[in-house]
């Protein structure tokens, strides 16, 4: 093998792939990224076989190879060499790298490139495609609701639904549920529905971009894995096995008051209470008086602290009410969303809370009240 290729280049397709690299130190191989010469181009490839990642670095091929090297060392020299050229070559016999740039050469050991998972390939016929753009918000304004703990697995996925033209991702924990449709570029029949894993579509995040370009997504015919294509890169997650619940029986089917409010002014009163609120078990409450000049008030209340008010100009419809709820949970669906105004949805103080956006009925955030202490 023997190619050469720009550092910033390198730099950025070692930046992609390096999530997927191992740290648990259970197989050597998995610490390291492989390094193959594929049709005129450099592709790297890493995995922890949760996830597995390929990229494609621009390159100039002179002898194709493969070979795989120290995940870190590679990346940390890499990085720290100055903007051009880096001309990468390999002594099959020795399985020896040799990096030079302009001022400084180096050698490094490496695993035979045959040891290495294989990681899948997209076929030419993907399940479905839709913008990458469109993908990226999706898991923003979803993924982080799913859980943390693993004594749930399916709760640490995002139930994820292709069905038609259309696309739906829900993510939930014990306290909050996030649902978000979007539409498809190819029409999906019958069905797939999977749980992706939270922290894979994470990773999705980082290798779409917020354009129109497309992202082609495979579900396996055996329903094991899904990968996520894009000119640059692939990303492919394991699917979670398991019945996630039917989260459309906690969505309320009605409401007593309705408030339509700024994203950002709410978003802003709910972190100045959350100084407060995180010294009284992050309790936030919301009242709400359509008959006052303020009819939304924010507080917080900590015994041995202080507390804090705030109003926030909002339009009421309905009746009176007061609520609360864990302070981060609110700032983290306001902070997820890119909309100007959203619609609260109240029944009353032990009702669900139901968190929507003015002109839009393709997203809903409910999210459990806590109970006021007397």
């Amino acid at each position: 093998m023997k190619v050469s290729c720009l550092q910033e280049n390198l730099t950025r397709g070692l930046a992609i792939v390096g999530r997927g690299v191992s740290t648990r130190g259970t197989l050597p191989i998995l610490g390291n990224v492989l390094l193959k010469t594929d049709s005129g181009r450099l592709k790297l490839t890493a995995t922890n076989l949760e996830i597995g990642v390929n990229c494609w670095v621009p390159a100039k091929v002179e002898d194709d190879g493969a070979i795989t090297v120290p995940a870190k060392l590679f990346t940390d020299f890499v990085n720290s060499l100055p903007p051009g050229p880096i001309e990468i070559s390999l002594n099959v016999r020795t399985k020896t790298v040799h990096l030079r740039s302009e001022t400084t050469e180096a050698n490094m050991k490496g695993l035979d490139a045959e040891e290495f998972p294989i990681i899948p390939a997209i076929p030419d016929r993907p399940t479905t495609r839709m913008a990458q753009g469109v993908l990226r918000r999706m898991i923003g304004e979803v993924a982080f609701v799913a859980a943390t703990d693993d004594s749930r697995p399916v709760l640490t996925g995002v139930l994820t639904t292709f069905s038609g033209d259309e696309v739906t991702m829900a993510a939930a924990d014990p306290y909050r549920l996030s649902v978000r449709k979007a539409s498809l570029l190819e029409s999906v029949t019958p069905a797939v529905e999977i749980i992706i894993p939270a922290k894979s579509l994470f990773e999705v995040a980082r290798i779409v971009d917020d354009t129109d370009k497309t992202v082609d997504i495979l579900v396996t015919p055996n329903g094991s894995q899904v990968i996520f294509h894009t000119d640059e890169a692939d990303l492919v997650s394991r699917i979670i096995e398991g019945q996630f619940p039917n989260y459309r029986q906690v969505i309320p089917t009605s409401h007593a008051t309705t408030v339509t409010v700024s994203r950002d002014e709410l978003l802003a009163a709910t972190k100045l209470a959350s100084y407060f609120a995180r010294d009284a078990a992050n309790i936030v409450r919301f009242q709400v008086d359509p008959s006052t000049d303020t009819p939304l008030i924010v507080s917080a209340t900590a015994a041995e602290v202080g507390d804090n008010t705030s109003r926030v100009g909002a339009t009421v419809e309905g009746q009176p009410t007061a609520i609360a709820f864990n302070s981060r949970f609110v700032a983290d669906a306001l902070s997820s969303l890119a909309a100007s105004e959203v619609i609260l949805e109240l029944g009353g103080p032990l009702a669900p809370g139901v968190m929507k956006i003015v002109g839009d009925d393709s997203y809903l955030h409910v999210v459990m009240p806590l109970r006021i202490p007397t």
